[in-house]
């Protein structure tokens, strides 16, 4: 009998999951804008610099900031097809929006974010190890691709960073990423680090109950159909080098609309630093950290302390505000046009039910 229920092909249970999928949803945005609205200070602080902007650097810098957000769901789209499961451009962008808006606006905003962009993939058809696999890749990419940045901002600022011991630091972020771009071309490499974190789970909680043995035989099958290319990882990696690239770029505009010279010296790496302060879990999206992080870099590198602060405010509306309005917006299309498909799938007495209910 308690099958009967519970099985997966039961209505009630099929309706009872969508309901809680949409309250958790509802839940999950009633989150995001309290804590939006808990740091509205930030807005609101930044009204007295954009009294003296130089408007017509806002275009630039909205264009590079758009061409980062490009670059960085081409990193997806091109790990999928290494995958041998290639996307349309449109929805990889769009699940790249929605879930960077995600990411950045709730506690724990980046598993949340992984979690919606790995489902939409799978309503998209990509197989789950495809979908996981890109999704880790993605990131490994972006961590290898800010590593370089902060190496070549360490080297022009060498004789000020050598005293902040960042040249050690870049330099074991660099060796880790090479470690990791290595698995990403053998992910079956990956059963090892799996059979060892089986064999501990099952000392510490008794899972999995069966031995590591058959564990990593599934995760190096299934990984199997993962072979990526090193021109194709090349490829990803450049166009995730491309995102970090322009998303400076839209710092540097910032500072031209402010009419205040660029610190070029550090800006590099106070750049890379402040967006590695980003991912701490301290504030969704590095709210708070990342503008004092870089603020303080650049006024350390010889940045004007009143323009550096109003730079980096127009940056960060440019760069994460808009970006994060944008985002929750496609989110709602997409959660729109998921609601309509399943209504059409479910037939025309569902619809009667609704118009009725």
């Amino acid at each position: 009998m308690l099958r009967a229920v519970l099985s997966p092909s039961d209505p009630r249970l099929k309706l009872a999951l969508r309901i809680a999928r949409y309250l958790i949803g509802l839940g999950l945005a009633g989150l995001a804008v309290v804590v939006l609205l808990g740091r509205k200070g930030e807005l609101s602080g930044s009204a007295a610099s954009f009294r003296h902007l130089r408007l017509w650097w806002l275009a630039p810098s909205l264009l590079v900031e758009a061409i980062s957000m490009v670059c960085f769901a081409r990193t997806l789209g091109r790990l999928l097809t290494e995958g041998r499961h290639r996307l349309r451009p449109g929805p990889v962008l769009a699940i790249t929006l929605a879930s960077n808006a995600i990411a950045n606006s709730l506690p724990a905003g980046p598993a949340f974010g992984a979690a919606y962009a790995y489902r939409r993939m799978r309503d998209l058809g990509v197989p789950e190890i495809v979908a996981g696999w890109a999704m880790l890749a993605s990131g490994v990419l972006a961590a290898a691709a800010l590593a370089l940045m902060a190496s070549v901002g360490v080297a022009v600022a060498l004789d000020q960073s050598t005293d902040l011991n960042l040249v050690s630091v870049t330099a074991g972020t660099v060796a880790v990423s090479v470690v990791l771009l290595g698995l990403l071309r053998r992910p079956g490499l990956l059963a090892g680090p799996v059979v060892l974190a089986a064999r501990a789970s099952r000392r510490l909680f008794g899972i999995p109950r069966s031995g590591p043995g058959p564990l990593a035989e599934m995760v190096r099958s299934r990984l199997a159909v993962v072979t990526p290319s090193w021109p194709g990882l090349s490829a990803a990696f450049g166009w995730a080098f491309g995102n970090w690239t322009f998303d400076l770029s839209c710092l540097i505009f910032a500072f031209l609309a402010v009419d205040s010279a660029v610190p070029w010296r550090g800006i590099l790496l106070a750049y890379g630093a402040a967006q590695l302060a980003s991912n701490l879990p301290i504030t969704p999206g590095g709210l708070g950290v990342v503008e004092g992080s870089l603020t303080i870099g650049l006024v350390a590198y010889g940045g004007a302390e009143a323009s550096t602060v109003a730079a980096v405010l127009v940056y960060r509306v440019l760069s994460f505000w808009l970006p994060l309005l944008i985002g929750w917006a496609v989110a709602g299309v997409l959660a729109l046009k998921a609601r309509r498909a399943v209504v059409r799938e479910a037939g025309p007495d569902v619809r009667v039910m609704e118009v009725s209910g």
